[in-house]
C-alpha cells in the first residue's frame, strides 16, 4: 500500500505543513491535518489528471499518490498557474517565471535549468516532473547510503524543491525547503490520496 520501488509513502515519518504552508488556505491549525484538508480541497481538481497520475506512476516505480501530493503541493492541481498558461513562481529580477507546469519544474538557468517538455498539464510534463523526482531520489541514496529506503525517499522529495547539495541531515531535511516543511507536507498530502482517492500503490 503506498509502495514503490523507491519505498513506501505510508512508511515514512511526517510532521504535515508548517503554520506558514497552512495560512495559504487560511487555516488556523497546520501539521498533518493542514496537509489533509489541503489534498482534499485540491481532490476534484486532481480527479482530472488521475489516469495519467496512475500511468507515469507506474511507468517510474513512482507511487502516484506521490505525483498527486506534489502537484497538489506545487500548483494546487493547476488552479494557481491556469491563468498563468503553467508558469509559476514569478522572478522580478529576471522578469521572467521560475517554473514550469502541474509539477512546477524549475526552469531557471540559476536553479535546475530545465526546458519545458510538453504541455503544462500534459502526460509528457508529468513524466519528465518525476524523471527529475527519481533523479533527486537517488542522488539522496548515492549521499546517504546508511538512510533507510523510506528515509531517502523523504530526502529525494526535499531535494526535489531544493537540490539535493541543500539535505545536510534527515532530522533537518526540511530546513532550506520552501515553508520549511516541503518533504513532510509532501508526504502528509501523499497519504491523504493514498487513503481516499484511487490512486495506485
Amino acid at each position: 500500500m503506498g509502495n514503490s520501488g523507491y519505498g513506501n509513502i505510508m512508511r515514512v515519518e511526517t510532521s504535515g505543513a508548517s503554520k506558514k504552508t497552512a495560512k495559504q488556505d487560511g487555516l488556523n491549525y497546520s501539521g498533518e491535518e493542514a496537509s489533509h484538508t489541503m489534498a482534499e480541497t485540491d481532490a476534484e481538481r486532481m480527479e482530472e489528471y488521475r489516469s495519467m497520475i496512475n500511468r507515469v506512476g507506474e511507468k517510474y516505480e513512482i507511487a502516484p499518490a506521490l505525483i498527486a501530493a506534489i502537484i497538489s503541493r506545487e500548483s494546487r492541481a493547476g488552479n494557481t498557474i491556469k491563468s498563468q498558461g503553467g508558469w509559476g513562481d514569478y522572478n522580478p529580477g529576471r522578469r521572467a517565471y521560475n517554473a514550469w507546469g502541474l509539477m512546477q519544474v524549475d526552469v531557471n538557468p540559476d536553479g535546475g535549468g530545465h526546458t519545458p517538455e510538453g504541455d503544462w498539464d500534459s502526460e509528457e510534463h508529468l513524466c519528465q516532473g518525476t524523471r527529475i523526482l527519481v533523479h533527486f531520489i537517488k542522488r539522496i541514496r548515492n549521499k546517504f547510503p546508511n538512510w533507510s529506503r523510506e528515509k531517502q525517499l523523504k530526502g529525494g522529495i526535499a531535494a526535489y524543491n531544493m537540490g539535493d547539495r541543500n539535505v545536510h541531515s534527515y532530522e533537518d531535511v526540511d530546513e532550506n525547503t520552501t515553508g520549511e516543511d516541503y518533504s513532510n507536507d509532501v508526504i502528509a498530502r501523499a497519504k491523504w490520496y493514498r487513503n481516499n482517492d484511487d490512486y495506485k500503490a
